[in-house]
């Protein structure tokens, strides 16, 4: 039968309590959210909201095509410069999705003879990056500039390092500093996501790139998604001009798919202005953070010191962590549940995403639901 094998996977994530459902939530949900990625509190604030509105009314529902046939406005422009100089960088680029801006610049920075040298705890979009780039891949231990040093000094010709800025699961930050010394140790480049750095880390959000110095350098690409601190959708690649030409002449998900819608680009445009505006949105991210993982292993709970708005808590197995977040959502909670193959470490656990609107009493709520419905 058509897709027989299906029907095995199924049952095998049954058995093993990896089975992922869809939960569309309403406009207005009453639950107190600490599972999205609206670090600074963006997503539904009225300037990010009319930028999304105003870009709509102008540029109309969608791109209508690729960035080089139809599918770049003016706006998409005004978008890249402002995001550019906010970040330090010479140009950037946008695409559609964060997803599309990491399968760019891995594929289209190591090709055919050249060496990745990717960190084992790196997200699934660099992780897909690596398989479809025509260089060779090899994986590293975490957070380890040594150990990508050691790799690059076994290979002749181009390379590039490749890790997250902040990793997704646990919420540590990886060393940039020593990263980036041990590229250039070897003449390698060094591509970063910092997906969960922007508006987070760095003066007034400008990302972990330029809190480590890096901003503005000729050998690093740093990859950014505009649906996270910035409450919007889309990502970019920022770095030297001519990088950024390079992926306009030969990254597929930029030529093949289609532009940024212009709402998400307007609202991403507003967002960026705020922050500008409004630094100490970053500032309390990342205290409410630090107050998150006191305030959990002080009740008990072993929680994961957080780097910058992620909060990991550890959980006994799949299906108790599944439990635990069922149980969170009953009491008035949501959060992230991670578990395996999400996790590279294989260990479950609860993700909790602090946000720079929570108040004290939020903070305090979520940890009194947690530690009250722990397994």
């Amino acid at each position: 039968m058509a897709f027989g094998w299906i029907d095995e996977q199924a049952a095998a994530r049954r058995r093993a309590g990896l089975v992922r459902t869809l939960r569309p939530r309403p406009a207005d949900s009453p639950l107190l959210d600490l599972a999205s990625n609206d670090y600074l509190g963006l997503a539904r604030h009225p300037e990010v909201v009319a930028g999304a509105e105003s870009a709509a009314r102008t540029w109309g529902g969608g791109a209508t095509g690729s960035r080089l046939v139809t599918g770049t406005t003016e706006l998409h422009g005004e978008l890249e410069r402002e995001l550019a100089d906010f970040c330090g960088f010479e140009a950037a680029l946008v695409f559609s999705s964060g997803y599309a801006a990491n399968l760019a610049a891995v594929t289209a920075l190591a090709p055919h003879g050249s060496l990745i040298v990717s960190d084992a705890g790196n997200h699934a979009s660099l992780i897909d990056g690596c398989r479809l780039a025509r260089g060779t891949t090899q994986v590293v231990a975490h957070a380890d500039p040594d150990a990508v040093g050691k790799a690059l000094g076994t290979h002749e010709g181009p390379a590039v390092a490749v890790s997250d800025t902040v990793f997704s699961v646990d919420g540590d930050a990886a060393p940039l500093a020593g990263l980036a010394e041990a590229c250039r140790e070897h003449g390698a480049g060094l591509v970063v996501d910092d997906a969960h750095g922007l508006g987070v880390l760095g003066a007034g959000g400008r990302g972990a790139p330029h809190a480590a110095g890096l901003a503005g350098a000729d050998d690093v690409v740093v990859t950014v998604t505009l649906s996270k601190s910035l409450g919007s959708q889309g990502g970019a690649v920022l770095g030297p001009a001519r990088v950024v030409e390079h992926l306009v002449n030969a990254a597929r998900t930029f030529i093949f798919d289609t532009g940024l819608a212009p709402a998400a680009a307007g609202a991403a445009l507003a967002a960026l202005r705020l922050l500008g505006n409004e630094p100490e949105r970053a500032t309390r991210a990342r205290e409410v953070a630090t107050a998150l993982h006191a305030r959990l292993t002080a009740a008990g709970l072993e929680a994961v010191r957080p780097d910058a708005a992620v909060v990991s808590v550890r959980a006994p197995s799949p299906e108790e962590a599944v439990q635990w977040a069922a149980d969170c959502r009953a009491a008035g909670l949501l959060v992230g549940c991670f578990r395996p193959p999400s996790v590279p470490d294989g260990i479950s656990r609860l993700r909790l995403t602090a946000r720079a609107d929570l108040s004290e009493e939020q903070i305090e709520r979520a940890v009194r639901v947690i530690g009250g419905t722990r397994p």
